[in-house]
Formats: C-alpha cells, sequence, structure tokens
C-alpha cells in the first residue's frame, strides 16, 4: 500500500500504525476502513466532519462515526503548545515533549472525545449555520469548533524525525562562507528549531546562542540549556512582556557581538510592536537568526522587514518547499522553492524550482554568478557599442562646423547595431571566468560580487573613456593617414570601427567558446559580402589597395593594442582572484 497526504508526518504516523498491526486500507472523503493485521478484522468509520490545518490554529481535526458501535468519536492532533490547554490535565506532556524536541523531533499531540447523539446533533447545527454566514465565516466556524477542544481525553505524542536532505551542512556552510547571511524560519518548536540548527551547521561550533521567547521559567531555562551547552556561550531571555522589558533585553543582545540569535514568534510579534527600527537592525547584522513557531504570515512580514531595513545593495531570497512558505517566497526578491513531500505549491509560486536544498550551491555560485558576471559584460559592450559611434559623429561633425550630415547612412548604421556585431557581442553569454567546479569549490568567489565591482560607476565610466579614447583614434587617424583620400573617409573609419568592435569583444573573452569563434567569423563575412553586394557605397578598387589595408590596420592598433598590453600587465602583475584560481587548478 502506498500513502499520500498533504504532510510528511501523516504519513510516518499511518506507516507506524501499519507497522504495529493497525493499517489503513481505505480512505475516501466519506469513509474509511481499519484492518486489524493479526485477526483481518475490519473497522469501518463514517467521516462525519473534517477540520482542516491552519497555521494560525496548528492543529486539524476530525468526527467519525463507528459503524460497528455507532459511537461518535472527535479526534485532534496538533501542535503541544495549544493541545496542552485543550486536553485534560496531565504532568508528563511538556516533558516528553520537550525530551522529543531536544532531540531534533517533531511533536504532535493526539486526544479525542466522545461525542453523544444529541451533542453531535446540537453542534452540526452551529457548525452548518456558520458556514453560511457570509461575513466572518471563518471566525465564526471556528469559534464553533472551539465548543468542542476542551476537556479532551490526551491519548499519546508523536515524535516524527524530519530528516536533513542530502549534503545540507555541507551547502550552509558554503553558503557562510560565500558572505550570505542565514535565516531559518519554522513553525517548530524552540528546541526542535535549535537542535535543527545545530545539527545542519547553521549555528557553528563557537557561535554564541542569545535565545528570545515570551515567558521561560526555570524549569524551561535548565532544560533548554541542557540542550545546547557545550562550547557555546548560552544567553536566554526571562521575559518580553512589556516595553521596558523589551528595551532591556534588546540592550543585552547587542553587546553580545557576533551572537546567534534564536527566537519565538510570539517574542519577535511583541518586540516588533514596540521596536521595530532597533529590534531589525540590531539583528540584521547577527551571523544567523533562527525564528521558530513562526506562523506564514509572520514570515511574509520578516521578509519583508529584511528587504525594509537592509542595506540597498543587499537582496533577500526566501527558500521554501511547503504550502506555508509561499508568503515568504512572493514577498522576498528572489523565491527559490524546493519540490518536496509537502507538494509543488512552494516550487510554483518561486521564480526558481530545485529538487534539492544542495542544488542551491550550483545555482547560486555557478549559475547566478555567471549570469551577473555575463549580464555586466553584455551592458558594457551595448554601452560601448552605442558610445563609441557617437563619439565619431561628434567629432566628424565639429570638423565640419557641425554640419546636420550623417557620418554612415543607411544600411551602415542599422547593420552596425545588428549583423556586424550582434553576433559577437551576444555571444558573450556563453562567457565564464573560472569552470564550475572551481566555482563550487572556492564560494569566496561569490562574495566579491556583493563588492558590485563587475557593473558600477566606475566600470561604467572606464568604458565610456575607453569609447571616448577609440573613436577619437579612429576618427583622427583616419584624417592624419588618409588626408589625400578623405572622399573614402566613410570606408575607413566603418572598417576600423567594426574591426575594433569584434577586437574589443575577443579581449572581454575570457573563456572562448565555439560558437563565439562562429560570431566573430560571422560577423567579419557579413561585412564583407556587404562591401561586395553594395558596390555603390564602396570603392573596391580602394579597398583593395596596399596603401587601404596596412593604414585601416595602423588605426585598429592604435585604438586597442594600448587595451591588449594594459589587460596583459594586469595579468601578469596583478592578476584578478578567477585567474590565480585558473592557474592554481591548471597546476594542480
Amino acid at each position: 500500500i502506498s500513502y499520500q497526504a498533504s504532510s510528511p508526518d501523516e504519513i510516518a504516523i499511518v506507516d507506524w500504525t501499519e507497522r504495529i498491526g493497525l493499517t489503513l486500507v481505505h480512505r475516501s472523503l466519506k469513509s474509511m476502513t481499519l484492518k486489524l493485521n493479526s485477526t483481518e478484522q475490519l473497522f469501518d468509520y463514517e467521516i462525519l466532519q473534517l477540520f482542516p490545518f491552519t497555521p494560525e490554529t496548528k492543529r486539524m481535526g476530525i468526527i467519525v462515526r463507528d459503524e460497528n458501535t455507532n459511537e461518535i468519536i472527535f479526534y485532534l492532533k496538533g501542535a503541544d503548545t495549544v493541545m496542552q490547554n485543550i486536553v485534560q490535565y496531565n504532568d508528563w506532556l511538556q516533558e516528553e515533549s520537550s525530551n522529543m524536541a531536544r532531540e531534533g523531533l517533531r511533536t504532535l499531540v493526539i486526544a479525542k472525545k466522545l461525542l453523544t447523539q444529541e451533542k453531535y446533533q446540537e453542534f452540526e447545527q452551529k457548525i452548518t449555520k456558520a458556514r453560511l454566514q457570509t461575513i466572518n465565516r471563518s471566525r465564526y466556524v471556528r469559534e464553533v469548533i472551539e465548543t468542542l477542544e476542551c476537556d479532551m481525553e490526551l491519548l499519546g505524542v508523536t515524535g516524527v524525525e524530519d530528516k536533513l536532505q542530502v549534503d545540507v551542512r555541507q551547502t550552509l556552510e558554503s553558503l557562510h562562507n560565500s558572505g550570505i547571511k542565514i535565516w531559518m524560519l519554522t513553525g517548530d518548536k524552540l528546541e526542535t528549531a535549535t537542535c535543527i540548527a545545530k545539527s545542519s551547521k547553521l549555528i557553528r561550533r563557537n557561535d554564541d546562542i542569545y535565545i528570545m521567547k515570551q515567558v521561560a521559567t526555570p524549569t524551561c531555562i535548565a532544560k533548554s540549556s541542557k540542550l545546547i551547552r557545550r562550547n557555546d556561550d548560552i544567553y536566554i531571555m526571562k521575559q518580553v512582556a512589556t516595553r521596558e522589558e523589551c528595551l532591556q533585553e534588546l540592550n543585552i543582545f547587542k553587546r553580545k557581538l557576533d551572537a546567534c540569535l534564536v527566537i519565538t514568534g510570539d517574542a519577535l510579534q511583541i518586540c516588533l510592536s514596540f521596536y521595530e527600527k532597533d529590534l531589525m537592525e540590531s539583528i540584521i547584522e547577527s551571523p544567523s537568526v533562527v525564528v521558530c513557531r513562526c506562523s506564514p504570515t509572520q514570515k511574509a512580514t520578516v521578509t519583508d522587514l529584511l528587504k525594509k531595513y537592509r542595506n540597498k545593495k543587499i537582496r533577500v531570497c526566501a527558500i521554501g518547499d511547503g504550502g506555508n512558505d509561499v508568503s515568504m517566497i512572493q514577498s522576498a526578491h528572489v523565491g527559490i522553492g524546493i519540490v518536496g513531500k509537502e507538494g509543488k505549491q512552494a516550487s510554483l509560486a518561486a521564480d526558481f524550482s530545485i529538487n534539492q536544498f544542495s542544488y542551491l550551491t550550483r545555482l547560486l555560485f555557478v549559475h547566478g554568478r555567471d549570469s551577473y558576471k555575463r549580464t555586466a559584460s553584455l551592458s558594457q559592450f551595448i554601452i560601448h557599442r552605442g558610445v563609441i559611434i557617437s563619439v565619431m559623429q561628434a567629432i566628424f561633425s565639429s570638423i565640419f562646423s557641425f554640419i546636420a550630415i550623417s557620418l554612415y547612412q543607411g544600411f551602415l548604421l542599422v547593420g552596425y547595431g545588428t549583423v556586424y556585431t550582434m553576433f559577437p557581442v551576444f555571444s558573450l553569454v556563453l562567457d565564464k571566468d573560472v569552470p564550475a567546479d572551481i566555482a563550487l569549490l572556492y564560494p569566496e568567489l561569490y562574495k566579491e560580487l556583493a563588492k558590485g565591482r563587475s557593473l558600477s560607476l566606475k566600470t561604467f565610466s572606464l568604458w565610456v573613456l575607453i569609447s571616448v579614447y577609440q573613436g577619437s583614434a579612429i576618427m583622427y587617424g583616419a584624417f592624419v593617414l588618409f588626408g589625400d583620400d578623405f572622399i573614402h573617409i566613410v570606408s575607413i573609419t566603418f572598417t576600423a570601427l567594426i574591426l575594433t568592435e569584434l577586437l574589443m569583444v575577443a579581449l572581454a573573452i575570457r573563456t572562448w567558446h565555439t560558437l563565439m569563434v562562429v560570431g566573430e567569423f560571422l560577423s567579419f563575412t557579413c561585412y564583407i559580402l556587404s562591401i561586395v553586394i553594395f558596390q555603390n557605397h564602396f570603392d573596391i578598387r580602394f579597398l583593395e589597395s596596399w596603401s587601404f589595408i596596412w593604414r585601416v590596420v595602423t588605426i585598429t592598433a592604435i585604438s586597442c593594442l594600448p587595451l591588449y598590453i594594459l589587460k596583459y600587465m594586469q595579468t601578469q602583475f596583478k592578476p584578478p582572484i578567477h585567474e590565480k584560481l585558473k592557474q592554481y587548478s591548471t597546476l594542480k
């Protein structure tokens, strides 16, 4: 039998009951059937009501009728924090839940309540009336259901291990080394969230931990200390309920330099209501943050606050695998959904979708880094291509008393922006400075992107200066070397311009690809063919002369050779880090 459910916890519980001898053999919208494996006896139940799980209530319920005994039973399961106020008094629930949470298990409390026929009929009338309301329907339904959620018989507590995916620890370590700050927003209780953060190396061994929660009794403090007392310094907030207490604890946290923060959703909500700006500015500087008992609304709120109080250069990326993460993913600058056991809601709502968390390193360090580098290079060349021809036009107009005549007419101007330079320039999207294995091995390369050196005001100004220099070199070089043949100024300067653009693309390429070579050759071939086809614009006999060829080569060399020399000197005496890593990997 193969089981499917909206939550992996439900599948785990049903699998466990099958192992101990009670199997779910049938389930529909109206009925279910259980089989006792030892005697093959079947138990049929009619489903009367179903109350789905919601992140706000943190519980779900079902009312069934036993076909054999005609008993009506209300079953409820949910988080221990809400269930402990619903079940009958006991002295072991909180302790057992905490013990399981310290082992990294996700706990669920299960309870039941027998209903008489009269009690159920009365409830059915109220729930039907509530569901017919047109205003505040969900609130009325919730109030009716809560009339049953009291004095329930505690059946037990389950602990389900939420296993980490493959290579999660290595992925988080790489993200730390790349300069990315990681926050974990989870609905798990504090002990479970802290245990997972430690086991996944989100909170590293020597990191200090500061815990904020709404109410902490001495017993809870002792248990929390037992959980994370190893090589770490533990700072635990006593209580957060008033403005003064928030300010006091916030000032204490500010003095704990480089301490990782673990905070509950309730405490976060209270602190934000009093000192939103001070709290966010403080915890943004923390190495890692864990927000536990966090609802989907709070996840989206935290994401919005990160966008609000972040540095302008920082971008917020949200990663999730369940329906509870959809609002957070949609609130972030970039959303990444993981196709997991909880369905595809997150991946469908995200900008990018991956199958495993470990694929995040390749998405960021390889594809993301290459995309940024390629976009920067492509943008700069498009700027260069437009500025250089504008400079040439400006010089041409200034020499001829700013007469309103275009230097290049008709198809030459259109062809320059398309067939003559388009293929090599756009082939830059295939360029990469380092192989994928080196980018994954050295996450520090990704940290360079935060500095914005590939596309900044400095690089923009540099490319503008290069364009001004090359445009001036081509125009003034043509005036000096072709003084007697000035009637051919269009052929001279345009040929030098095309050659300059192709050589500049070749200079910028760091890893040659076959299509790059094809693009360079194809563009130059298109220009040669256009000379042959449009002979009324070109003097073929002049273009075939040796005098034309060596002078155009000289002009092109003047415009491009200094840049080649400067790049060679930079590579030899002050190579960028990616060049050093490429040379190091080649030697290895």
